[in-house]
């Protein structure tokens, strides 16, 4: 699956009131449709973790701050753990375990090339963050990179090897 996918045509109005109203949530996640009958109030996070045992998202600080929990939803990253599974009704999300994209193929082969994660923990965000950044961008600048990746914290503190893999990336793609 496509690390940035086609959105389809969300829900609105009556139709999103009457799919609210019957409890269930429906997302595609990862190609697979799903009915999700938790509270709406729930964080995608949660849903993707606890209910799917989707567990590549990681919880880092639950207020959108440090990036460890960024996922794809209708082809934009977002942070999943302030995201209500509610917003996430009749759309498609894109988690760690699918992208498969040339991009994400690309930043995953120059991640690994250069050694980027040391504990690893923020990796699945980086990356999610740095394949929509090269899906966007095949020539990114750093001034692209910090800011694609500056709600990106990485507790090891290798922000120049993740610049470097980026770039490696890039010119990969450029072949």
């Amino acid at each position: 699956m496509a690390t940035v996918t086609t959105p389809t045509a969300r829900p609105t109005g009556a139709e999103l009131e009457e799919a609210l109203d019957d409890g269930i949530t429906r997302v595609r996640v990862n190609g697979v449709d799903r009915e999700l009958a938790i509270d709406p109030d729930t964080p995608l996070l949660w849903a993707l973790r606890d209910e799917l045992r989707l567990t590549g998202t990681k919880y880092g600080c639950g207020i959108a701050q440090c990036g460890a929990c960024t996922v794809m939803m209708d082809g934009q990253t977002i942070r999943s753990c302030v995201t209500p599974i509610s917003a996430a009704d009749g759309g498609i999300v894109t988690t760690i375990e699918a992208i498969d994209s040339p991009e994400a193929k690309a930043v995953q082969e120059a991640w690994v090339a250069i050694d980027v994660p040391q504990c690893g923990y923020c990796q699945s965000g980086q990356v999610m963050s740095a394949t929509a950044l090269l899906t966007e961008n095949r020539k990114p600048t750093d001034i692209d990179i910090d800011n694609a990746m500056a709600g990106n914290v990485c507790r090891c503190a290798t922000y120049v090897r993740i610049r470097q893999a980026i770039h490696d990336a890039a010119k990969k793609l450029e072949a």
